[in-house]
């Protein structure tokens, strides 16, 4: 067995260490998997334990692993066939008031909180022990995480529940929670959420800028630390980049929430240096996905990620959610080539990513294989190069449609048609009228991240009028501002 896979499979025991908050006090017993605070936070082991955790759950079903990628964050924009007369089609339906669409908004927003809280519990215990670090740069490494995840999960509530940016009502407040306590946490309006939001990306900006490994490595030698590699890292926890939130994710997160927050000229710049990061030896940092990435059954296109969760259990989670049925769309690709793709015949997504299927009842289903892995055959996992089990939380072609969107127009364009040559699409102009060509670019997104939860917030950042939501159901009445749970 790799080292990869060792370190993956041995971390993944970890998620109940030292994590659980309790509203009336922190664990008093200690199972071999679960350790109190005092513990925990007394080595430099117990803080890479706690933040492993924290990524281990954000894999979670009501997280990442399913609600906020291809579940149901996806339904709400109808992506999914559905049956009548079920939470699923309410979703699809906005029918908030319905008990089953709030327990499925309720679980969400519980576990995201849930997360933030671990965070919270470390956050709150590494300056007091910075002396139980002994590896160089850990201590940045772990604090600058740690910020950044509560970033983006605070980002993620606010994308969901708070209001449509572009047309913010005053009444709509969360929490953006930086202590562990039991005590309800104060709400912020937008504006002061907005400021706690980047105070937490700065900070974490700054304690990675000049320490994390990403900045001197490819992401290759990331991916394979030994003692005769190039990199040979004093502890393994520097490796992987790829699979934490980096340094150039965290630029990729403030180009995303400078966008949200429709400051162009901040989320081009931020946007800019990840498209732009080079090696030492001067090739790209990340690369956009091509057809022989597709070829090589590299369907979530990893080469492009920034920042993704490694789902050791990926091939198990495309059987029991795709390969069954449960989510599809259509019996046959007339839906999904005809109306998403417009029946290019080249682009690669359309080519690639979806197939036909015949389910036990032999009836026929269209399904996503973004998430598909090979387990056998000549494309089989043999190694990191070809171990594809990542889901997809910041990736390169995002930041290419924020360019083409917020770029002066010369170098809109440029990106443009560097974005669909990479899909092997025809390379179009975009509108000079910045309204126009938002619209242009949104259409993108549909394709783009079909699965992976992008699509409904992009749809909320400009309060896209039904008629340009594909796939609305003729009785849904839109409504993007999804209720806080009321508990």
């Amino acid at each position: 067995m790799s080292f990869f896979n060792k370190y993956i499979k041995a971390t993944a025991i970890l998620v109940c260490i030292g994590l659980l908050v309790s509203c009336k006090k922190y664990l008093d017993v200690r199972p071999k998997t679960e350790a109190p605070q005092d513990v925990l936070f007394n080595s430099q082991q117990g803080f890479k334990d706690a933040l492993t955790g924290v990524y281990i759950q954000m894999r979670g079903s009501s997280t990442y692993g399913n609600a906020l990628s291809f579940g149901t964050i996806d339904r709400l924009i109808s992506n999914w066939d559905v049956t009548a007369n079920t939470t699923d089609q309410r979703i699809g339906l906005y029918q908030f008031q319905d008990e089953g669409v709030q327990s499925t908004f309720r679980s969400i927003y519980n576990q995201v909180y849930y997360s933030i809280a671990n965070l919270n519990a470390l956050l709150a215990k590494i300056d007091q022990q910075k002396s139980v670090f002994t590896t160089n740069g850990l201590y940045e490494i772990v604090k600058g995480e740690a910020l950044a995840l509560r970033a983006y999960l605070h980002l993620d509530i606010l994308r969901l529940y708070g209001p449509i940016p572009e047309a913010v009502d005053p009444a709509i407040k969360l929490s953006y929670v930086r202590k562990l306590s039991s005590a309800v946490h104060p709400v912020s309006d937008f504006a002061e959420y907005k400021s706690l939001l980047f105070a937490d990306l700065t900070e974490a900006e700054q304690l990675l800028k000049d320490i994390d490994p990403v900045l001197q490595y490819t992401i290759a030698e990331l991916s394979n630390p030994a003692p005769t590699a190039v990199f040979n890292p004093e502890d393994s926890y520097m490796a992987y980049r790829h699979l934490r939130l980096n340094y150039f994710a965290i630029k990729a997160l403030q180009a995303r929430t400078h966008l949200w927050f429709n400051e162009k000229e901040q989320a081009y710049a931020a946007a800019k240096e990840v498209v732009d990061a080079k090696n030492q030896n001067g090739s790209t940092k990340f690369r956009l996905g091509t057809s022989a990435d597709m070829t090589a059954t590299n369907y979530v296109l990893t080469p492009e990620h920034v920042f993704g969760l490694y789902d050791f259990d990926m091939a198990n989670s495309f059987l029991n959610n795709f390969n069954s049925g449960t989510y599809k769309k259509g019996a046959n690709n007339a839906t999904i080539n005809g109306q998403l793709y417009g029946s290019t015949g080249t682009d690669i997504r359309e080519a690639n990513l979806w197939q036909q299927i015949t389910l036990a009842n032999q009836s026929n289903a269209y399904i996503l294989r973004k998430y598909r892995i090979n387990t056998t055959g000549s494309t089989a996992i043999t190694s990191v190069a070809t171990d594809y089990r990542q889901i997809p939380l910041l990736r390169l072609s995002e930041m290419y449609l924020i360019l083409c969107e917020t770029a002066p127009a010369a170098d809109a364009q440029t990106y443009w048609a560097a974005f669909r040559q990479a899909r092997n699409i025809p390379v179009t102009t975009l509108p000079v009228d910045p309204v126009l060509k938002r619209i242009e670019v949104i259409k993108e997104y549909r394709k783009e991240f079909y699965g992976e939860g992008q699509a409904f917030y992009a749809y909320k950042r400009i309060n896209a009028p039904k008629t340009n939501v594909l796939f609305t159901p003729a009785a849904a009445t839109i409504n993007y501002v999804v209720p806080v749970p009321v508990n």
